[in-house]
């Protein structure tokens, strides 16, 4: 097996993104990361694009695209990310995200980028069931409850139902989910560097056929 791994996960909300990326992670030896987590430890550690973040969080803006892809390319930069790989969950999200990533991947580039295909109305299902923590954000359904009623298994934090998880809120981000990625789904395509993984079944039914596409492609890409 080729060591490490650097891959872009793409799916919609409640395809078993964030399950599935962490199994990854473990499985090629590299960090997960995710936009939230990025944008939280940039601000922690008070690096530029941390704190330019931080100011428009603050505000209650949304973030601007350069200081998105400052954040990203600060984490890039560091040491476990340029020697071992990464998986990158929640970005790009848009063409001109996807174009800032292989400038900053020069020459090396991405090995794949992997859209996990749920259909909508399981999708709505499962989102529909879901509850949050409301301190750390770990997400619970009606396949994984929290092991005391409402109280979080990792921080102990109340664990409650989004007030945006109702069904037309859940349609709606769907819609702009498919709207904003169709975009990127086609600018990795023309790039041979797109692959789409069937999201149904078990969480190791769903895990094994990823291994499978991730490791076939990318040693046919170090072969050449």
């Amino acid at each position: 097996m080729v060591p490490g791994a650097r891959l872009v996960i793409l799916g919609k909300q409640g395809a078993g993104k964030g399950t599935q990326c962490v199994r990854l992670a473990r499985h090629y030896v590299v960090p997960h990361i995710s936009t939230g987590e990025m944008f939280r430890s940039a601000v922690k550690a008070g690096t530029p694009f941390g704190q330019k973040a931080k100011e428009f969080m603050d505000a209650g803006e949304l973030i601007p695209d350069d200081v998105v892809i400052g954040v990203v390319n600060e984490r890039l930069d560091q040491d476990d990310t340029k020697h071992r790989g990464f998986i990158l969950d929640g970005f790009p999200r848009t063409v001109h995200q996807a174009d800032a990533l292989a400038e900053v991947l020069a020459p090396v580039g991405l090995d794949l980028a992997i859209d996990l295909e749920v259909p909508t109305e399981v999708v709505l299902r499962r989102l529909a069931g879901r509850r949050v923590c409301q301190d750390c954000g770990s997400n619970y359904g009606p396949d994984k409850p929290p092991k005391e009623d409402d109280i979080c298994d990792v921080c102990g934090g109340e664990v409650i139902q989004r007030r945006d998880d109702t069904d037309a809120a859940i349609r709606r981000r769907l819609e702009l989910y498919e709207k904003e990625t169709e975009p990127l789904i086609s600018w990795y395509l023309a790039r041979d560097q797109l692959v789409t993984v069937d999201g149904m079944g078990t969480p190791d039914q769903v895990t094994a056929r990823l291994i499978r596409s991730i490791d076939t492609r990318r040693e046919r890409r170090h072969a050449r």
